[in-house]
């Protein structure tokens, strides 16, 4: 089989829910939503995530962060936010395709879990760049 003939094979189609265009963005939409709330709700790391997401924007606010360490601020807040939604995604995936206890789950799961560790290791240095000169000019 050729390359020209690979491109145009049909590709398997997903399963989606029927309905207009916008009724499939807002079904999509609502989806997106119940897997933010069930991280709220099951993964003790997500509200550790949100209320560390608090006290950065309130601390930004309380300081006068300037523009630039504001996009600092929101962006490594949501990169670590998405990065441990797609870290629970794996994890689940894992436990629905085994719950045996196997050695490279164990890597799957933790390396997913590094991701946002990492990240969580990033933000805690820009927060020591961006908070600390500004605690220390106010005592």
């Amino acid at each position: 089989m050729g390359l020209l003939d690979r491109f145009r094979k049909k590709s398997p189609k997903r399963n989606k829910d029927t309905g207009t265009a916008l009724e499939r963005y807002v079904k999509s939409f609502n989806h997106a939503v119940d897997g933010i709330v069930y991280c709220l709700k099951n993964e003790h790391n997500m509200i550790i995530i949100f209320i560390a997401t608090l006290v950065a924007v309130i601390a930004g606010y309380l300081l006068e962060v300037s523009a630039n360490e504001w996009l600092f601020i929101i962006t490594i807040c949501g990169l670590i936010a998405s990065c441990e939604v797609i870290n629970s995604s794996i994890e689940a995936t894992i436990d629905l395709i085994t719950t045996d206890i196997h050695p490279l789950a164990k890597i799957a799961k933790d390396t997913a879990s590094s991701a946002t560790l990492i990240l969580c290791i990033v933000a805690l240095i820009g927060a020591i760049i961006i908070f600390v000169p500004k605690i220390g000019g106010i005592l």
